[in-house]
């Protein structure tokens, strides 16, 4: 799988291998990396160490973050989402926001 990784993708994952292990602003961790004006989403597993490139529409994104908000880390993601959709309103990341609330993922 690392031979169909981007350019980017590796840059991006090498950048937060630098940083400690994870993309840090700040001393804040991103789990969240936005692309495509929102239609897809790197999403950096902590727990695993894996970073995954998601349709921010998928199943497989909601179960990816439901996994990491299992682990500790919903309120943070959710608090990334909310402030992405405050940054760039028109990119429907409160849609996103509604879609993981509805399939319960923050709950619990």
């Amino acid at each position: 799988m690392a031979s169909n990784t981007s350019k980017t993708a590796r840059a991006s994952v090498r950048a937060g291998q630098s940083a400690g292990g994870a993309l840090s602003v700040l001393g804040e961790y991103k789990y969240l990396i936005p692309l495509a004006n929102g239609r897809f989403a790197y999403v950096r597993n902590l727990t695993n160490g894996k970073t995954a490139h998601l349709k921010t529409d998928s199943d497989a994104f909601v179960e990816e973050i439901r996994v990491l908000a299992a682990a500790g880390h919903g309120a943070k993601i959710r608090a990334e989402l909310e402030a992405l959709d405050a940054a760039n309103p028109q990119h429907g990341w409160a849609a996103t926001v509604k879609r993981l609330a509805e399939a319960g993922v923050f709950e619990g």
